[in-house]
């Protein structure tokens, strides 16, 4: 099979591409760089011995994605490309919703203008929203997202469902990870944002290396264990497992039609507090931090309940959280300021 990978050159596409290699798939590549590196790509051919089509370019050009698909034999995509942070997506969400709403309306017109209908996306635990029950199943409805990211992925799986309604040849897995952490085990890639992180542990890295000053912690007042947000972390190498196996399920079952969802965590939830506390271990480094005031569409804790995509998917986090803290500091101490710019 040849597979597309829209944010191919990304933190979890990376990761993906990598596992896609050395499983035997084609693997094609588009990324407009934004907040990813070339790089990353280079060293995924480096690590595999195998070749990537890499194409930069947009989701939201169709002329440039209809002659991607006319130019290589497209057998089913892996839709990663669009902006996630969720504190982010708040202060700018208009930018969020031309992104990954109308980005992903232009993929899947092409698609299906070319008759192309295997289609993996790369859903969010933000889905489920603030008034479902922790842990989540796949079986409750769709909330009320808290943040314009979360809107954004409930917006596109209620499209997908809609898409498959209308075209019975369309098949779609929906893919809702919850807090991916770690780096492949060589070092070689991990995540690198640009500018500020937005997200936990590259921030905790970046302290820990000298590259920031220190961390903040936004409020320490939540109805949780130590006051901190908790949160269900998993490996990227164990989330990038779940998308091969759903593209072999997809294969697999060739009967099926429709969306299906699947949850990609580990079953428990960690505290902001417990993640520097576990990275200091691994690290041997201090990690100096403040308390800052709660950030907008923040919940307090939420994790997954993993147990139907173990069942049908053959899919489990292996891997503890000493070993997610230990590669991402492997990742960040031989890559202090990230991939060469």
């Amino acid at each position: 099979m040849k597979i597309l990978v829209t944010g191919g050159a990304g933190y979890i596409g990376s990761h993906t591409v990598l596992l896609l290699l050395t499983n035997g798939f084609e693997v094609v590549v588009l990324d407009n760089l934004m907040n990813a590196s070339i790089e990353s790509i280079r060293r995924v051919e480096h690590l595999t011995g195998k070749k990537v089509s890499f194409i930069k370019g947009d989701i939201q050009d169709k002329t440039a994605l209809t002659s991607l698909f006319n130019e290589h034999a497209i057998d089913a995509v892996i839709h990663f490309a669009a902006l996630k942070a969720v504190g982010e997506s708040s202060t700018i969400p208009l930018e969020y919703y031309q992104n990954n709403v109308h980005g992903t309306l232009c993929l899947l017109e092409v698609m299906a203008n070319l008759n192309i209908n295997h289609f993996i996306f790369s859903s969010s635990a933000t889905v489920y929203g603030g008034e479902n029950a922790v842990p989540y199943e796949e079986s409750m409805p769709l909330g009320e997202a808290s943040s314009p990211y979360g809107a954004s992925k409930v917006m596109i799986e209620r499209v997908l469902k809609d898409l498959a309604q209308s075209n019975l040849d369309f098949r779609a897995v929906c893919l809702r990870y919850f807090n991916p952490i770690g780096a492949h085990e060589s070092g070689q890639i991990g995540e690198d944002p640009k500018g500020i992180p937005n997200n936990l542990l590259p921030y905790v890295a970046q302290v820990a290396v000298g590259k920031r000053e220190r961390l903040q912690v936004f409020g320490d007042d939540y109805s949780t264990q130590d006051g901190t947000c908790e949160r269900d972390y998993l490996h990227v190498m164990d989330l990038a497992e779940g998308h091969v196996a759903a593209v072999n399920w997809l294969q697999k079952n060739s009967e099926f039609t429709g969306v299906e969802a699947f949850n990609l965590g580990t079953g428990k939830a960690v505290s902001v507090l417990s993640i520097i506390k576990a990275f200091e271990q691994a690290s041997q480094q201090k990690v100096p931090y403040t308390i800052a005031p709660r950030r907008h569409g923040d919940l307090p804790a939420f994790w997954a309940n993993a147990e139907k995509a173990n069942k049908q998917l053959g899919w489990r986090a292996t891997r503890d959280l000493t070993q997610m803290m230990t590669d991402t500091w492997r990742w960040q101490s031989n890559n202090p300021e990230g991939y060469p710019k």
